[in-house]
Protein backbone atom coordinates (compact mmCIF):
# COMPACT_ATOMS: atom_id res chain seq x y z
CA UNK A 1 0.00 0.00 0.00
CA UNK A 2 0.99 3.39 -0.59
CA UNK A 3 -0.64 6.52 1.23
CA UNK A 4 -0.20 9.63 -0.65
CA UNK A 5 -0.58 12.84 1.61
CA UNK A 6 0.73 15.61 3.31
CA UNK A 7 2.34 16.96 6.91
CA UNK A 8 -0.32 20.16 6.24
CA UNK A 9 -3.35 17.80 5.48
CA UNK A 10 -5.19 17.15 8.80
CA UNK A 11 -6.75 13.92 7.79
CA UNK A 12 -3.64 12.71 7.02
CA UNK A 13 -1.91 13.26 9.87
CA UNK A 14 -4.83 11.59 11.32
CA UNK A 15 -3.64 8.57 9.53
CA UNK A 16 0.36 8.87 10.18
CA UNK A 17 0.00 7.01 13.39
CA UNK A 18 -1.92 4.25 12.17
CA UNK A 19 0.18 3.78 9.16
CA UNK A 20 3.46 3.19 11.04
CA UNK A 21 1.68 0.89 13.70
CA UNK A 22 0.65 -1.50 10.56
CA UNK A 23 4.17 -0.85 8.72
CA UNK A 24 6.04 -2.23 12.11
CA UNK A 25 3.40 -4.79 12.62
CA UNK A 26 3.46 -6.31 8.80
CA UNK A 27 7.05 -6.15 8.54
CA UNK A 28 8.17 -9.14 6.22
CA UNK A 29 4.17 -9.74 5.43
CA UNK A 30 3.17 -6.33 3.66
CA UNK A 31 4.64 -2.68 2.84
CA UNK A 32 3.03 0.00 3.84
CA UNK A 33 4.69 3.33 1.91
CA UNK A 34 3.87 6.97 2.69
CA UNK A 35 4.77 9.57 0.40
CA UNK A 36 4.59 13.13 0.85
CA UNK A 37 3.01 15.01 -2.46
CA UNK A 38 4.25 18.46 -1.19
CA UNK A 39 7.41 17.68 -0.88
CA UNK A 40 8.00 15.18 -3.23
CA UNK A 41 6.20 15.86 -6.37
CA UNK A 42 7.97 14.16 -8.95
CA UNK A 43 7.17 10.96 -6.75
CA UNK A 44 3.50 10.49 -7.99
CA UNK A 45 3.43 12.14 -11.67
CA UNK A 46 2.34 8.83 -13.21
CA UNK A 47 -0.35 8.32 -10.31
CA UNK A 48 -4.08 9.77 -10.60
CA UNK A 49 -3.53 11.24 -6.93
CA UNK A 50 -6.73 14.22 -7.16
CA UNK A 51 -6.96 14.20 -2.97
CA UNK A 52 -4.95 13.42 -0.20
CA UNK A 53 -4.71 11.29 1.45
CA UNK A 54 -5.37 8.98 -1.21
CA UNK A 55 -3.77 4.72 -1.11
CA UNK A 56 -3.07 2.50 -4.00
CA UNK A 57 -3.25 -0.94 -3.41
CA UNK A 58 -1.61 -4.04 -4.21
CA UNK A 59 -1.49 -7.22 -4.07
CA UNK A 60 1.55 -9.67 -2.47
CA UNK A 61 2.97 -9.79 -6.59
CA UNK A 62 2.18 -5.91 -7.28
CA UNK A 63 -1.05 -6.16 -9.11
CA UNK A 64 -3.78 -4.19 -8.38
CA UNK A 65 -5.79 -5.68 -5.65
CA UNK A 66 -9.24 -6.47 -6.18
CA UNK A 67 -11.04 -6.53 -3.14
CA UNK A 68 -14.27 -8.13 -2.21
CA UNK A 69 -17.93 -6.75 -3.14
CA UNK A 70 -18.83 -7.12 0.75
CA UNK A 71 -15.19 -5.13 1.07
CA UNK A 72 -16.37 -2.52 -1.74
CA UNK A 73 -19.79 -2.40 -0.44
CA UNK A 74 -18.23 -0.80 3.06
CA UNK A 75 -15.19 1.14 1.76
CA UNK A 76 -14.91 2.66 -1.56
CA UNK A 77 -12.43 1.93 -3.84
CA UNK A 78 -11.67 3.20 -7.55
CA UNK A 79 -10.16 1.46 -10.45
CA UNK A 80 -7.87 4.18 -12.34
CA UNK A 81 -5.58 3.48 -15.59
CA UNK A 82 -2.17 5.47 -15.24
CA UNK A 83 0.55 4.90 -17.45
CA UNK A 84 -0.18 1.40 -18.70
CA UNK A 85 -1.25 0.39 -15.23
CA UNK A 86 -4.35 -0.67 -13.19
CA UNK A 87 -4.66 1.15 -10.10
CA UNK A 88 -6.93 0.44 -7.43
CA UNK A 89 -7.43 3.37 -4.72
CA UNK A 90 -9.09 4.92 -2.12
CA UNK A 91 -9.51 8.82 -1.86
CA UNK A 92 -9.61 10.38 1.55
CA UNK A 93 -8.58 8.90 5.16
CA UNK A 94 -8.73 5.37 6.24
CA UNK A 95 -9.43 4.51 9.88
CA UNK A 96 -7.15 1.57 11.61
CA UNK A 97 -9.78 -0.86 11.48
CA UNK A 98 -10.71 -0.19 7.57
CA UNK A 99 -7.11 -1.01 7.08
CA UNK A 100 -7.87 -3.99 8.73
CA UNK A 101 -10.13 -5.24 7.25
CA UNK A 102 -8.44 -4.59 3.57
CA UNK A 103 -4.90 -5.99 4.63
CA UNK A 104 -7.01 -9.03 6.14
CA UNK A 105 -8.69 -9.53 3.00
CA UNK A 106 -5.34 -9.69 1.24
CA UNK A 107 -4.30 -12.53 3.66
CA UNK A 108 -2.14 -10.35 5.76
CA UNK A 109 -3.20 -10.15 9.15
Amino acid sequence: MIDFGSQFCFECKTMDPVLITLNEEFEGEAAVQYLDVLEFPEGYADVPVQVIPTQIFFDKDGNPFSPSDSLASLISFETKESGGKTLTLHQGALTEDQLRQIFAEMGVE
